[in-house]
């Protein structure tokens, strides 16, 4: 089976953001959405959040880079568990604001997590 690396998608009414079902088993450990490095979002399977996202934000405590990080990361920061039943996932309104994101959106995997963007941005 060939791997999905993109995908569209519309929120329905209550935010929420449809998983395709190829990808659900991904984020059985559950789903955390964050601010991203620029104006889009970053959506982590927990396990990757927990294993190396966590790891990665906890070095010298007195660096000032890895304090960005962490303030850059961890602000907004929402975790949830993906309804099994149809795949969904809720992004908060104040997440959807950050990247400019309405109503329609795009997923683009970037390694071990994939960024949200509204439909029309540049890369």
């Amino acid at each position: 089976m060939a791997s999905i690396d993109y995908f569209e998608r519309k929120l329905d009414d209550k935010r929420r953001l449809s998983i395709p079902i190829e990808l659900r088993n991904e984020f059985i450990s559950g789903v955390v959405l964050t601010r991203g490095f620029n104006q889009y979002l970053h959506l982590y399977p927990k396990y990757i959040w927990d294993k190396e996202v966590e790891s990665a934000l906890g070095g010298n405590i007195l660096d000032e880079k890895i304090a960005d990080l962490n303030v850059k990361f961890r602000l907004g920061k929402t975790e949830a568990e993906l309804d099994q039943k149809q795949g969904r996932v809720t992004i908060e309104q104040h997440l959807l604001d950050y990247a400019g994101i309405d109503r329609e959106l795009i997923a683009v995997r970037a390694g071990a997590y994939w960024r949200i963007l509204p439909p029309k941005v540049e890369v």
